[in-house]
C-alpha cells in the first residue's frame, strides 16, 4: 500500500444547474480527490485550510474513509473558502457567480512529518507557490509528483506556473487549459510542448469526449462512459485525478502501462460524481457499483480488429 499526500481546496460550494440549485455544501479539490483515493487501498492525507465554520462532520467524513487531515489547518474566527457557479444548459461552461478565498488567502500549507516521505504527491488546483511549497518541504523525492491547475492561474500566475511544472512528473489539464499554456490547437503538440517544460507525462481530459494520456513516445486515449444524466460536473475533474492518483499508489506501479489501468480508474469514479450535486454520490458509492461500471468500461472499450 502506497502512501499519498494531497494538496488542494476544502470549501464551500453553492451550485446552479439545470436540475436544481444548492446552498452551500462540501465542496474543494482535496474533497473529491481524497474521496475518490479512498475507494483504493491507500495510506492517504490531506493538507488543506479552513476556517472554524467548517463542520466536524465533514472532517469525520474524511477521516472515517481513512484519510489522514493532521495537515488541515483549521483558523479559529476564520472562513472557509467559497465559491459558488451556475451550469449553462450544455453543462459544459458554467459562470463563476462568487469566489471568497477567505482563509486560503494567507494560506502557508505544512506537510505533516508521517507523509514528508510520500510514494506520490496529488497537488491539487491552487496557487502555483502553494504547490511548490509541499514539494519543497518532501524530505525524499516522491516517486511520481502529479499537478492539476487551471486557467486562472495561466492568467494570473504563469510565471510561478511554469516554474512549479519544471518539479513535476505529470500533469492534468483540460483539453481548452492545455491550449492555452502552448498556444496550439493540436492537442497532440499541445502536449509535445508541455512535456518540454518538465512532466514525463501529460494527461489532457475532455470532459464526456474522455482523456488522452501521452509520454515521449506514446499516447493513449480513454473514452467517457456515456451517461443518461448529468446533474453537477462540479469536481468531476478532481475526483478523476484522485482516481488516478489513488489507483497508481495502491498499485505502486507508475509504469505507462499501468496509467491506462489508472486512467480507466479515474475515469470511471468521475462518471459517478456527476450524477448527483457536489460530493453526495461519492459518499453514497459501493464497491459493487464501482465494479459494474468498470465491467461497462471494459465493454466499451476492448474489441479485436480483424484486418485482412
Amino acid at each position: 500500500m502506497g502512501k499519498l499526500l494531497i494538496v488542494g481546496t476544502l470549501a464551500f460550494d453553492a451550485i446552479e444547474s439545470p436540475f436544481g440549485k444548492t446552498d452551500k455544501i462540501l465542496g474543494g479539490a482535496a474533497t473529491f480527490i481524497g474521496l475518490a483515493a479512498s475507494k483504493f487501498q491507500v495510506d492517504s492525507a490531506i493538507v488543506s485550510v479552513v476556517g472554524d465554520d467548517f463542520p466536524q462532520e465533514y472532517l469525520d467524513l474524511l477521516t472515517n474513509r481513512n484519510i489522514d487531515i493532521s495537515g488541515v489547518e483549521i483558523v479559529q474566527g476564520g472562513k472557509t473558502f467559497f465559491w459558488s457557479g451556475k451550469y449553462h444548459n450544455d453543462m459544459n461552461t458554467r459562470d463563476t457567480l462568487v469566489t471568497e478565498l477567505n482563509t486560503l488567502a494567507d494560506f502557508n500549507p505544512i506537510v505533516p512529518e508521517d507523509y514528508k516521505n510520500a510514494d506520490i504527491v496529488m497537488l491539487g488546483n491552487l496557487h502555483p507557490s502553494i504547490q511548490m511549497g509541499v514539494i519543497n518541504q518532501m524530505s525524499t523525492r516522491p516517486k511520481l509528483i502529479v499537478l492539476d491547475t487551471m486557467n486562472f492561474w495561466m492568467d494570473n500566475a504563469l510565471d510561478e506556473l511554469i516554474e512549479v511544472i519544471k518539479h513535476i512528473d505529470a500533469i492534468t489539464i483540460n483539453d481548452e487549459e492545455a491550449r492555452q499554456l502552448t498556444g496550439e490547437y493540436s492537442l497532440v503538440t499541445a502536449a509535445e510542448k508541455i512535456s518540454a517544460m518538465g512532466p514525463k507525462y501529460v494527461v489532457i481530459k475532455k470532459g464526456e469526449h474522455g482523456a488522452l494520456l501521452f509520454d515521449e513516445k506514446n499516447i493513449f486515449f480513454a473514452p467517457a462512459l456515456p451517461l443518461k444524466e448529468v446533474f453537477d460536473p462540479t469536481g468531476a475533474g478532481d475526483t478523476f485525478a484522485g482516481g488516478f492518483s489513488g489507483y497508481l499508489a495502491s498499485t505502486e506501479n507508475i509504469s505507462f502501462e499501468n496509467m491506462k489501468n489508472a486512467i480507466i480508474h479515474g475515469s470511471n469514479l468521475a462518471s459517478f460524481c456527476v450524477e448527483k450535486f457536489g460530493t453526495e454520490r461519492m459518499q453514497s458509492l459501493k464497491k459493487e457499483e464501482v465494479e459494474e461500471r468498470l465491467h461497462q468500461f471494459k465493454a466499451l472499450t476492448q474489441f479485436d480488429i480483424e484486418i485482412k
